[in-house]
């Protein structure tokens, strides 16, 4: 029962571990699992399939097919281990340690051995050479046609298949099997040239393009900085001159006695006070949800991660029509639920939805990629929305929408519900001073 539930939760895990990753971490995996299991379907295939003949071809043949077996199971083993470090060298992340290749290159070089080896004591039937052949060379040349140019990768493949049709002429194998061993070759270099490199290519490619999304999001984070650094230069810059000037002068009048330098530090005390006011009102700007400058930060930002974003109803009597503290409230909403769909899951679309309906505003924002978006209530976000939206009669709703889809609703009725008071106006904590 203990074993039971320990697998139970790893494949609980695995399947956790799954829906975490985003669709391009998912098709990533996909296709380096795809990689490395085609070494292993070769193997219990077309590599195993005709080493069964050899069992009643006498003990050498038996030798030689379960020498040839073996090593090539090692080969799809270290092929496995290389492939992530062949894509990366692909990418131009991270080179290939060339040194890694000694080792696959000498059991090629024994696998090949074994399969003439076995053609000399007619260990195999004459149609399971082809097959041979045909797993013969896989597991090296998956990792290998991604860390060389594929005029090299071809010269290469022709090299070793000459070589080969020479050392079975050799042994004395017929015109007809040399030119199946041939044909048999072309095909598999054919084959995991344009299974292998294309996928690397289009990995690359979508890698670059998350990653210059990525770097837009960061672009437009940093351009919000500069306009709010501009601002704050723009709102303290002339007065902290002038209360520098005014400094200045007052003290020397003060240094001179005349009493016009009191004058000139009250000037001094109403600017610095205005100045101080001028602040609060650009960081209060910032901290508090103004809902048409909510809708397009969200419709910018989304978009510029690479999410479709279509924003419905703005300019009607739901939006900009609501009274302020409504707006204000829905503002929180939007921010927070366009923070939660960058942060979770991988969707591709949002749309946003402003409607009245029974003398309520309702606002909702719905996404697709519902898969990794964390259960309702967990974390201090809905909640802290819920609590705002509930000191104006509102209510807020989260959870799964049916076909991948995960939507959030806020209802607020445009005027408030009797013996409920109307939200006070936020006031400044002296740490905002």
């Amino acid at each position: 029962m203990k074993e039971l539930t320990e697998v139970i939760g790893h494949v609980r895990g695995w399947r956790r571990g799954w829906t975490e990753r985003t669709k391009l971490q998912r098709i990533d995996l996909y296709t380096r699992v795809t990689l490395c299991a085609l070494p292993w379907i070769f193997l219990v295939s077309w590599g195993l399939l005709p080493l069964g003949a050899t069992l009643d071809r006498g003990p050498a043949a038996i030798a030689l097919g379960g020498a040839f077996f073996a090593v090539n199971a090692v080969q799809c083993l270290l092929s496995n281990r290389n492939v992530s470090l062949s894509f990366a060298h692909y990418r131009g992340s991270e080179p290939f340690p060339m040194r890694r290749l000694r080792l696959p290159a000498a059991l090629l070089a024994v696998l090949t051995g074994l399969l003439v080896a076995l053609a000399a004591v007619g260990g195999i039937k004459d149609e399971g050479l082809a097959l041979l052949v045909l797993d013969l060379p896989v597991a090296f040349t998956i990792p290998y046609v991604l860390l060389v140019p594929v005029r090299t990768y071809l010269l290469h493949c022709a090299a070793f298949a000459v070589a080969l049709v020479a050392l079975l002429a050799a042994v004395g194998v017929p015109g007809g099997l040399l030119f199946g061993a041939a044909l048999s070759l072309f095909v598999v270099f054919l084959l995991v040239l344009t299974s292998t490199r294309p996928s690397a290519w289009s990995m690359s490619v979508m890698w670059q393009a998350e990653d210059a999304r990525d770097m837009q999001a960061r672009l437009a984070v940093a351009e919000e900085r500069l306009r709010f650094g501009r601002d704050m230069h723009d709102v303290l810059g002339r007065n902290l001159a002038v209360i520098a000037l005014k400094s200045e002068l007052a003290v020397e009048l003060a240094q001179r006695g005349n009493a016009a330098a009191v004058d000139q530090m009250v000037e001094v005390q109403r600017i610095a006070r205005a100045s101080q006011q001028e602040v609060r009102d650009v960081v209060r700007g910032y901290r508090e949800a103004d809902l048409p400058t909510e809708l397009l930060g969200a419709k910018g930002v989304l978009e510029a991660a690479g999410i479709s974003c279509t924003v419905e109803g703005a300019d009607g009597p739901a939006g900009i029509g609501a009274p302020p503290a409504i707006q204000a409230a829905l503002g929180w909403v939007v921010r927070e639920a366009a923070t939660n769909v960058l942060r979770h899951g991988d969707p591709r679309h949002c749309v946003i939805r402003l409607t009245t309906a029974a003398g309520a505003v309702v606002l909702e924002v719905e996404n697709d990629g519902a898969g990794a978006v964390p259960e309702v209530g967990g974390g201090s976000g809905l909640a802290g929305l819920r609590e705002r939206l509930a000191a104006l009669g509102g209510s807020l709703e989260a959870g799964a929408a049916g076909d991948g889809l995960f939507r959030v609703t806020a209802t607020v009725p445009l005027t408030a519900p009797r013996g409920l008071p109307s939200p006070a106006p936020r006031s400044v904590s002296p740490e905002e001073r």
